[in-house]
């Protein structure tokens, strides 16, 4: 559900990226059309949209062009949308598309690549930041625009589930903050992270394990992923709690079953 992250990620082959996010999408949603359901709310991401040229937060007028994308998950994520959009134009499928930002709080089993980030802070693992952001949502908000787009969103239309923007640089701060320490101070260009990233794939082909960095999201982390949420605050009725609730629930999370030692200091 959520977008790479910065510079964290999964290594994940091309094909099998491109037949789960393209191929699945279409078999559900010829199923969905034979079955005759009312309402199909298809999960999307803000990986599709496409940055304001003024730099605004983007919103959801355009969707990014598939040449434009970086990296094979945001290329399929256009690709599968725009299946959708046009299975709703052709077909008459009912579907509403939601596009979640960056989810965060309890209960990462996984963990994601933004609980492994934010599992690193945590644990003191970030000494440096890149110039970045992010649009940061609680997950049970992002669970909740789901319910309120099943109920209230315009067939064809997309809604972005998101939170606040916020720079790396506070993300980490407040992390740190929860546990008691200091964040980082240094600030590091974005492409002194590649050779980090080329190490951390090449040790998770030999491992079998994530790589704590990819060079796709590495790529990813010189634009600042903002966005705006107004529209489905407005026709789905939803308000995002502050994302700060969801790193704190997240890193008590952590802590408590066992992924971290680093408690919360409240």
């Amino acid at each position: 559900m959520s977008p790479p992250t910065i510079a964290f990620g999964r290594a994940t082959g091309t094909k099998e990226i491109f037949t789960t996010n393209i191929s699945g999408t279409r078999i559900v949603m010829e199923e969905a059309l034979r079955a005759g359901v009312e309402r199909v709310v298809y999960t999307s991401s803000v990986a599709t949209l496409a940055p304001r040229p003024d730099g605004a937060p983007a919103d959801e007028s355009v969707l990014l062009a598939e040449p434009d994308a970086i990296g094979t998950y945001k290329r399929s994520k256009i690709a599968a949308e725009r299946l959708v959009l046009s299975m709703v134009a052709d077909q008459g499928l009912p579907a509403v598309i939601v596009n979640p930002s960056t989810p965060v709080g309890p209960r990462d089993v996984r963990p994601t690549p933004t609980g492994r980030m934010i599992l690193a802070a945590a644990s003191g693992g970030i000494p440096a930041f890149v110039d970045t952001g992010l649009n940061l949502a609680h997950v049970d908000d992002v669970a909740l625009g789901h319910l309120a787009a099943l109920e209230r969103g315009r067939v064809g239309e997309r809604y972005i589930l998101g939170g606040q923007n916020v720079s790396f640089r506070q993300m980490l701060h407040d992390i740190a903050g929860i546990i008691g320490r200091k964040g980082p101070k240094y600030r590091m260009p974005w492409y002194s992270a590649l050779p980090v990233a080329f190490v951390a794939e090449a040790m998770a082909g030999v491992t079998g394990q994530e790589p704590l960095a990819t060079l796709e999201g590495v790529h990813l982390s010189k634009h600042r992923m903002f966005f705006c949420a107004d529209k489905a605050e407005r026709e789905l009725g939803i308000k995002a709690r502050p994302y700060q609730e969801g790193l704190l629930e997240a890193v008590r999370w952590f802590h408590d079953f066992g992924y971290c030692k680093a408690a919360p200091t409240d």
